[in-house]
C-alpha cells in the first residue's frame, strides 16, 4: 500500500502542477483552489508514503513523477516542444525513477 500511497501523490503533484499553469498566475480562482487542494493530497500521500519507506526513496520517486508527469502533460495540452537531445534525459529519469524502486 505504501508504494500506492507513493504514486498516488506523484500524481498529484502533476495535477497541481498543471492546475497552477491554469491559474494564469492564481488569477482564476477555481485552477487556483484545485491547486492548493492537489498540493495538499500530495503532501498528504507523500507523508503516509514516508511513513514506511525511506526519505532518501520516497522523496526522488515522488518528484520523478511529477517531474515525468509534467513532461507529459506540457506536450499533450499545452502543446509544448522539447529538443530532441531532451529526450535522452527524460529517458535516464525514468529509467532512474525505475532503478531506485527495483534496488529499493
Amino acid at each position: 500500500m505504501t508504494w500506492i500511497y507513493l504514486v498516488v501523490a506523484g500524481l498529484f503533484e502533476v495535477v497541481w502542477a498543471t492546475m497552477m499553469k491554469l491559474s494564469d498566475g492564481f488569477s482564476h480562482f477555481g485552477y487556483a483552489a484545485a491547486t492548493v487542494v492537489g498540493m495538499i493530497l500530495s503532501f498528504g500521500f507523500l507523508a503516509l508514503a514516508t511513513k514506511h519507506l525511506p526519505l532518501s526513496i520516497a522523496y526522488p520517486i515522488w518528484t520523478g513523477i511529477g517531474a515525468v508527469g509534467a513532461i507529459i502533460v506540457g506536450l499533450v495540452f499545452f502543446k509544448d516542444t522539447i529538443a530532441p537531445v531532451t529526450w535522452i534525459f527524460i529517458a535516464m529519469l525514468i529509467i532512474g525513477i525505475i532503478g531506485i524502486k527495483v534496488t529499493s
